[in-house]
């Protein structure tokens, strides 16, 4: 596996690296080994499966607080999404800072999103599923979660947003000179 930082601190994308043959490949998907060295958590919990209908859908912007913040290996198994993360460390360097990722099926990469980060990604294509170890499972009172449109994130989403949660739309807006979320 390739291990690549991101611009920020602790997120890292992952590459597997493919053995091919005539029949297809294979490939690793996590080795707690190389994920110890890398710094990056392996222990996980619980497993998701994420399927959207339409392109243009988003999940997110959701994060855990507390003891019930997650680790998350993000990896798009069919389709393609962008991923956004946004570091939501108060003591972090790159508090409130955002970045995207295209992760698709054809690619394979995989995101490693730390504990103290939103996640949330848009299909790009129809009919996309998205697998997701997790650190910790979830927990209803320590969810929490950005909106999307958030004007102080700036996040700019490749398509028309089609597609999204009652729950999602309402997540409340940051205020500039908040406390830090963690």
């Amino acid at each position: 596996m390739i291990f690549r930082e991101t611009t920020l601190k602790d997120a890292m994308i992952i590459e597997p690296e493919l053995v091919e043959d005539n029949r297809g490949f294979f490939s690793r998907m996590m080795c707690r080994d190389e994920f110890t060295q890398h710094g990056l958590i392996s222990d996980f919990v619980q497993h998701n499966m994420s399927f959207s209908r339409n392109k243009g859908t988003v999940r997110g912007l959701h994060f855990q607080r507390g003891v019930h913040a997650e680790a998350k290996l993000m990896r798009c198994t069919r389709g393609s999404i962008v991923d956004v993360i946004v570091d939501l460390r108060g003591d972090s360097v790159t508090y409130l800072k955002h970045e995207s990722f295209v992760l698709s099926a054809e690619n394979h990469r995989m995101l490693y999103v730390p504990p103290g980060f939103a996640h949330g990604f848009q299909t790009l294509l129809d009919n996309t599923e998205v697998f997701y170890p997790v650190s910790a499972a979830y927990t209803p009172g320590a969810e929490g979660g950005l909106r999307y449109d958030d004007p102080l994130l700036r996040i700019t989403w490749p398509l028309e947003v089609i597609d999204l949660s009652t729950k999602d739309a309402a997540w409340p807006l940051l205020r500039q000179g908040q406390s830090p979320i963690f």
